[in-house]
């Protein structure tokens, strides 16, 4: 990952030291198992874990003769442990190590990716039950169309996340598996019990059933769950683009001191993280084309994934954790115009109204088509002369002659439309999230 957009803890699941750790210790797991079936003498199995060493500068410069990385890291290792080495990567193959040490970095960074979406879960639920009486105007085809709550808006954004979090969660668990079965998987060099002890030391789950390599429908469906996850902070972010927009308004990015919106224009504050937010999202969708790719390999095993996997999936993990924060900090920060929110509900003299005004209509005995053509009448002199909606229908002598004023008023009231509102609230406040700490 670039440095503008690293975050430790995915770049320390990634690193050199950590992913060769994790090589390391399949390989000695794997020497202490065949210690467990009489193979290999226990007094090698204890030298083996006793001496084996391996730097990451010693590994490269191997590699540079061997021209492959496993072989090259075999080698290091069994160099370091002298004449009980010749146990190091017994009866195994390359992907044996190569899959079960990923499968524990796809796993830990699945944990620090769930723990930030927790944080933001937590953060957009507090916020929409903060709202849940701020009214705001609802919105179709970008076009007015009846009134909501703010709350209403980021309770729908908190039960996507929680979507997310689930489907994070299926994908930790699908990839936190493990293959120690040899040479196109058939067990041929490798006894099954060394599999399954192996895994069991890493808290893995055997492969079912294994070819050369763990089958990449379960990578696809781990950057699957990360490309959705983005998509839906993608969505958050784009509504939250939308309503910072000048001729809307009702609602702007944190803003710090200092911060400078514009190298020309000093006015400007632009909501420049959501934009990152929508951006990033556009990288990580198009990795989860390259993991469905991944899925199609010759064979009981090519490498034709390899070198994708090497980018895609540090980049999108570490991509998506820095989403998670961005968009963290601008919910939790949000500034939030409720007063600019009954300005535009009440844009063109109350026209999102025009469905109440219908209703009442019908309900006072006029033919729906008849009531249609008054109220879609008067909202035309809204849209087409600026006119005020609610002036046009008081002033409507077959409105006057089936409501009264006071029966019109109440049609024009917010708060009526957000009557109906409280189970999505309740449902909301039974949430399952941990707060973070402050």
């Amino acid at each position: 990952m670039i440095p503008r957009y690293d975050v430790p803890e995915i770049s320390a699941v990634w690193s050199d030291e950590a992913r060769l750790g994790h090589w390391l210790e399949i390989e000695l797991l794997a020497v202490e198992a065949w210690a467990e079936l009489g193979v290999v003498p226990a007094a090698d199995a204890a030298a083996c874990r006793d001496r084996a060493r391996f730097t990451v500068a010693a590994v490269a410069e191997r590699e540079r003769v061997t021209r492959h990385d496993v072989a090259a890291f075999v080698d290091v290792v069994a160099g370091s442990i002298g004449e009980e080495g010749r146990w190091i990567h017994y009866g195994l193959t390359s992907s044996d190590v190569l899959d079960t040490a990923f499968g524990l970095q796809l796993r830990a960074a699945a944990d620090v990716l769930l723990a930030r979406l927790e944080t933001l879960l937590a953060v957009v639920k507090r916020q929409a039950l903060a709202h849940r009486d701020t009214p705001i105007i609802g919105r179709s085809h970008g076009v007015h169309a009846e009134p909501t709550s703010f709350g209403h808006k980021m309770g729908v954004w908190a039960f996507e996340l929680d979507r997310d979090r689930e489907r994070l969660r299926r994908a930790r668990e699908s990839i936190g598996v493990g293959a120690i079965s040899g040479v196109v998987g058939s067990y041929s060099s490798v006894d099954p019990r060394i599999e399954q002890l192996v895994c069991a030391r890493l808290g893995l789950t055997p492969a079912e059933a294994s070819t050369q390599v763990i089958q990449r429908d379960r990578h696809a469906e781990y950057m699957a769950a990360l490309a959705v996850t983005a998509s839906s902070l993608d969505a958050i972010a784009t509504e939250i683009r939308h309503l910072a927009r000048t001729e809307v308004r009702e609602v702007q990015e944190p803003f710090a001191s200092g911060q400078k919106g514009s190298s020309a224009m000093p006015h400007k504050r632009n909501p420049v993280v959501s934009e990152r937010v929508s951006g990033l999202a556009r990288v990580i969708r198009g990795y989860a084309l390259a993991a469905l790719e991944n899925v199609t390999l010759w064979h009981e095993r090519d490498i034709s994934h390899s070198s994708a996997e090497r980018v895609i999936f540090p980049d999108a993990t570490g991509l998506l954790a820095f989403m998670l924060d961005d968009l963290t900090h601008v919910v939790d920060g949000l500034v939030v115009f409720p007063g600019r929110m009954l300005e535009n509900l009440e844009a063109h003299g109350g026209i999102a109204y025009s469905q109440s005004v219908l209703l009442a209509l019908v309900e006072a005995g006029l033919a729906r088509d008849d009531a249609y053509r008054i109220v879609q009448r008067a909202a035309a002199a809204a849209w087409d002369r600026d006119e005020s909606f609610r002036g046009a229908i008081a002033d409507d002598d077959e409105v006057r002659e089936a409501l009264d004023a006071a029966a019109l008023d109440g049609l024009f009231d917010p708060a009526r439309f957000l009557r109906n509102l409280g189970p999505m609230f309740e449902r909301l406040e039974k949430l399952p999230v941990e707060e973070p700490a402050s």
